[in-house]
């Protein structure tokens, strides 16, 4: 039997972020047949913020090298004692905007994004600039992107909540929709 049920921890984590004010939209399930290496996605966005320019894409990887040496502890441990907490795995959240007609400044943006994101959460800003034909002007696509590790110890303790996290993407997913108007979204 398994040490911990991820599918059981991305329902959670869903559940979870609807309690955090999210709408789930999609659930993804990826298994690379060779390596058993496994991709949770979960598409969501702010409540207020349906049919909006701001999509959230969330994906847990699941390296089954690390889930099997978690598993293996596990097992020798007497039952009394708990793993080390030396076991993750990434968890990554992607914002994405639709091609932005008047795209923001990207150092303002990130230095905005890092006051709502803070230590708990770093983001990463990125754009790139598309030119459909050369006498167009460019359409800025924007990226933000923050990663997170999980404890497998907290999982399988059942501690693992991620509320900080939950609500600092909120705020990030908010200020995105808030400003999306403005860069002509």
């Amino acid at each position: 039997m398994a040490a911990i049920d991820v599918a059981g921890f991305v329902a959670e984590l869903k559940d979870h972020a609807v309690d955090h004010g999210f709408h789930v939209h999609d659930e993804r399930h990826f298994v690379e047949t060779y390596s058993l290496r496994q991709v949770w996605e979960v598409d969501l966005h702010p409540e207020e913020g349906c049919g909006g320019p701001v999509d959230l894409h969330l994906a847990l990887e699941v390296e089954p090298r690390v889930l099997l040496a978690f598993e293996d502890i596990v097992s020798e441990l007497p039952e009394d004692e708990e793993p080390a907490d030396a076991y993750h795995f990434p968890l990554i959240f992607t914002w994405a905007l639709p091609p932005l007609p008047q795209g923001p400044d990207l150092l303002v943006l990130a230095t905005d994004l890092a006051g709502i994101g803070g230590p708990e959460l770093p983001l990463e800003v990125s754009a790139i600039d598309s030119f459909a034909s050369v006498t167009d002007a460019a359409e800025r696509s924007l990226t933000v992107v923050a990663r997170q590790q999980v404890s497998l110890a907290q999982v399988l303790a059942g501690e693992e909540q991620l509320c900080e996290v939950l609500d600092r993407c909120l705020g990030v997913s908010r200020f995105l929709l808030e400003r999306a108007p403005a860069w002509g979204v």
